[in-house]
């Protein structure tokens, strides 16, 4: 009788150990998050979605919202298109416009020199969570130096696919003199297994007397000209 219910134990934690998965280790999920990464950047090219920038000034009860055409170009430039704002002009020039020159200036540096990738950044497993319903692997991440477009924070990773859903947490260096600190949320949604953004919110503070700064910028229609991806020369 002994043996039949040490037998019965066994057999009921085999059984239990298959229905639970293994999660893989960190160092591996972190290699799966790179190479889903690299795989979706030529696939970004040719891109095109319609973008709302709604930004605020509450201090002085000012306010402002930018309708465009976000277009990526073959060659990973960023345009727009189809312009109409209403709203603050103070908003539009001091804060919109700003936020798309420096948008322009951040092309003109590589991309791996500040992609959340092991080169730049230091992992750390926080474990496998929940997030709006997914499963995803959650890890804080700690830029290696400082610079404007590094920020210390998290980064939330698809279980699943290996890519990013989230990331949040603030600039390790003011892009400005100007800003004491720049805090954010990204959100992202996976559409044909790719990574795409879906909406990203902006807390400043400043050091001038407007006080702070708070922006929402949302994504939508999200497009790909699947005849220039194919054209398109391979990422090297």
């Amino acid at each position: 009788m002994k043996v039949r219910v040490i037998l019965l134990s066994i057999t009921a934690c085999l059984a239990l150990g298959a229905e639970t998965p293994v999660a893989p280790a960190p160092e591996r999920i972190v290699e799966n998050y790179c190479a889903a990464t690299l795989g979706q950047e030529r696939m970004m090219q040719a891109a095109s979605m319609d973008v709302a920038i709604a930004a605020a000034l509450p201090k002085l009860n000012k306010q402002g919202k930018l309708h465009a055409l976000r277009r990526i170009t073959a060659l990973g430039r960023i345009t727009y298109e189809k312009l109409r704002f209403e709203g603050d002009g103070t908003v539009k020039s001091q804060v919109i416009n700003r936020y798309l020159a420096a948008e322009a200036e951040a092309q003109e540096e590589p991309g791996a020199t500040v992609a959340v990738t092991p080169e730049n950044y230091s992992f750390k497993y926080k474990g496998r969570k929940q997030l709006d319903g997914r499963d995803v692997h959650q890890f804080q991440v700690t830029p290696k130096r400082k610079h404007p477009r590094l920020f210390k924070g998290d980064i939330w990773i698809d279980a699943q696919t290996f890519l990013r859903v989230q990331e949040s947490g603030y600039l390790v260096k003011s892009p400005s003199v100007f800003l004491k600190r720049v805090a954010f949320v990204r959100k992202y949604e996976i559409r044909n297994g790719i990574s795409v953004p879906k909406e990203e919110q902006s807390v400043v503070d400043t050091r001038l007397g407007v006080g702070r700064l708070e922006m929402t910028v949302e994504f939508s229609n999200y497009a790909i000209d699947t005849r220039v991806v194919a054209e398109a020369p391979e990422m090297q």
